[in-house]
């Protein structure tokens, strides 16, 4: 008869007949110590087995048709805030990254990357435009502004004074988007009531839900002009 081996659970007497009354979880044949011996004399193999496999194991293993050179990269001119910039970038690279991290414009906020909050709204030849879902690379010769390029000097655009007059923001994340977002609204001349301010600023996403006060610092401006008392004394001076 097969006899089974010492460290196999069976009976407490050893035997191949079992014990109706025998407790695998207590009467295991083997100990603790043994038990820790045989898991060591395993690592160990293991650890000689991986030494001594053949040279082409532990060559590593590269994707195929993957060179281990950078993406080749392209240039691209463009006037961003009134300044000539020149960047040479991965033609798979955003406006909005460029923005942010190559152009240290930390104003342009990245909300979902997908183009549906409208956080990262600039102003590209002067029509608002989601930066997440524009490539740098396709703005050769363009004009661009972001929120930073917006105010003239310590004057700050009449939008931004409005939305801080009608406290238009809260957390304020949305708040550069949204003043790019109106003000290429205002430029484009389509918004004539609340109505259709409400819809045509229905791509920008207020989580805070200032949507009544950001509609009225838009009409206000709307309504005045365009011009606030700092632009006007700038202009003169």
């Amino acid at each position: 008869m097969y006899s089974l081996p010492k460290y196999f659970p069976v009976a407490a007497n050893e035997t191949t007949i079992p014990d109706q009354h025998w407790n695998p979880f207590t009467q295991l044949t083997h100990s603790r110590r043994e038990f820790l011996r045989n898991m060591s004399i395993a690592g160990v193999g293991s650890v000689a087995v991986g030494w001594a496999a053949p040279p082409y194991l532990h060559k590593k293993r590269h994707l195929s048709g993957y060179t281990g050179f950078p993406a080749p990269t392209m240039g691209v001119d463009f006037v961003l805030n009134k300044e000539k910039v020149h960047l040479d970038l991965d033609p798979r690279v955003t406006l909005l990254d460029a923005l942010r991290e190559n152009l240290s414009m930390p104003g342009t906020k990245k909300g979902c990357d997908r183009g549906q909050c409208g956080a990262c709204t600039v102003l590209v030849n002067g029509r608002r435009v989601n930066s997440c879902l524009t490539l740098a690379s396709l703005c050769q010769g363009a004009d661009i502004t972001t929120i930073e390029g917006l105010a003239d000097g310590d004057n700050l655009h009449p939008l931004q004074e409005a939305f801080i007059k009608h406290d238009a923001y809260q957390c304020g994340y949305c708040t550069p988007g949204q003043i790019c977002s109106a003000v290429g609204l205002l430029d484009e001349g389509h918004a004539h009531t609340e109505a259709e301010i409400h819809e045509l600023m229905s791509g920008n996403i207020c989580r805070c839900g200032t949507y009544n006060n950001i509609v009225a610092a838009i009409r206000e401006v709307q309504t005045s002009g365009g011009h606030s008392k700092a632009h006007r004394e700038a202009a003169t001076s």
